[in-house]
């Protein structure tokens, strides 16, 4: 009986590498893929509230004149008889964001150069957590605190005041953006070249002088990044504006006076008071699509000015 011998033909390190490679390309196809459907769910996501927003606004717009919703001075949709005019709206909005920039830009900048150029290493390991702490705050306490603290702080000032006023919304959501510039400014900071220090300290340049004239012009492009980032977020503030300055639609430059911003009002007629499908109802959408664009337009002012600064660093 003769035997058959079997032999298994040994697999080449050539077609092992072959096989590895083949189940990497393979494997680097899905994360393409799902970073590709990741993409296109933030993109539909826009696409989706845009739609919505347009839809519904060209609606409203079928009844009401866009020339009267862009230039009226009353906003009355829930009284006869109705006024349409975003101005004391846009106004109010306009006011918190300016007033609370004026809270939070020269505080935060001031904290942000003194953690990344003059504090002592153990105390902004101390500093930095403490105010990054302010950034997980829920609005609606910073709303209750300028209610109960701010508010009859600024009434003992100004007697004039009512209980509820722009000037307590512009100080607190100030506070609520502190952290967003102090922490984007201060990484800002510290990412310029420490070449660039140490070549002005050989000119014989002070502290000071290196810190104003040569760390901060060469960080502004981050720095105005986070003042622009937080003027947004002043725009978009809901729950504390709300609470803090009251809800009287009122085209006004007066912090003490009661105002209602854009996201206050969306707040008052989602609370279910006002039947879907109405006239009242749509200029929610109204109202909603002229904050989308007001954000969209300080965004592409954000990355103009930014461009313009890096193109004079770089």
């Amino acid at each position: 009986m003769s035997s058959v011998s079997t032999f298994v033909k040994p697999v080449s390190p050539q077609h092992q590498a072959t096989g590895v490679q083949g189940r990497r390309k393979t494997f680097e196809k899905l994360i393409q893929a799902f970073l590709f459907v990741c993409a296109g769910i933030s993109v539909a996501t826009t696409v989706c509230i845009v739609v919505v927003l347009l839809v519904e606004s060209v609606q409203f717009f079928f009844e009401v004149s866009i020339v009267e919703f862009l230039t009226g001075t009353k906003w009355t949709p829930l009284l006869k008889p109705q006024h349409f005019g975003i101005l004391p709206l846009l106004c109010g909005t306009m006011l918190v964001a300016v007033g609370s920039a004026v809270v939070s830009i020269p505080v935060g900048l001031g904290t942000a150069i003194y953690l990344s150029e003059y504090a002592p290493p153990r105390l902004r390991e101390v500093i930095k957590p403490v105010v990054e702490v302010l950034a997980g705050i829920p609005s609606v306490v910073y709303g209750y605190f300028a209610v109960v603290t701010i508010s009859p702080m600024i009434r003992t000032v100004f007697p004039s005041a009512g209980p509820f006023n722009a000037a307590s919304a512009c100080i607190v959501v100030g506070i609520m953006t502190l952290p967003m510039i102090i922490s984007l400014s201060e990484d800002a900071l510290r990412a310029v070249p420490r070449s660039l220090r140490q070549g002005a300290y050989a000119l014989g340049a002070t502290k000071y002088d290196v810190t104003t004239q040569v760390v901060v012009p060469a960080a502004m492009s981050g720095i105005v990044a986070s003042f622009l980032l937080a003027i947004s977020r002043a725009v978009g503030e809901t729950m504390a504006v709300t609470l803090a300055a009251g809800a009287t639609p009122k085209a006004t430059l007066n912090p003490l006076e009661s105002i209602q911003t854009m996201t206050a009002y969306i707040i008052q007629i989602s609370q279910g008071d006002t039947p879907a499908g109405t006239l009242e109802h749509r200029t929610i959408f109204a109202v909603g699509l002229t904050l989308f664009i007001v954000t969209l337009m300080i965004n592409l002012l954000a990355q103009w000015f930014l461009s313009q600064v890096r193109e004079k660093y770089e």
